[in-house]
């Protein structure tokens, strides 16, 4: 059964919470996910009053590899179906017809 946010430790929470309020950061021509842009991170936990901000922060980036990571490898297998669709399409695999008379 997996675990519901308000079970992680509070330092969990306010570093999920953090990490929603940053903007994402894409790289233009290709589409990829870079991460975070990290520029108003300070703002925020002055903000928020946040302690332990180096716990916190320590916390956001353990998950921004986990994520940057899970959504090159979801990017990877998109462009092999991709390529494997566009082979099959140009001729490169078998294509099979039936003649059905009735």
């Amino acid at each position: 059964m997996p675990l519901e946010l308000s079970e992680l430790p509070e330092e969990v929470q306010v570093a999920f919470f953090m990490f929603s309020l940053l903007p994402d950061h894409w790289e233009g021509m290709s589409g990829t996910y870079m991460g975070k842009y990290w520029d108003g991170l300070d703002y925020f936990f002055k903000l928020y009053e946040v302690e332990n901000s180096k716990i916190i922060f320590y916390f956001m980036k353990m998950w921004e590899r986990i994520l940057v990571a899970q959504r090159a490898e979801d990017a990877e297998k998109r462009r092999k179906a991709d390529e494997r669709k566009a082979k099959m399409s140009a001729g490169g695999g078998k294509q099979y017809t039936h003649n059905v008379q009735g």
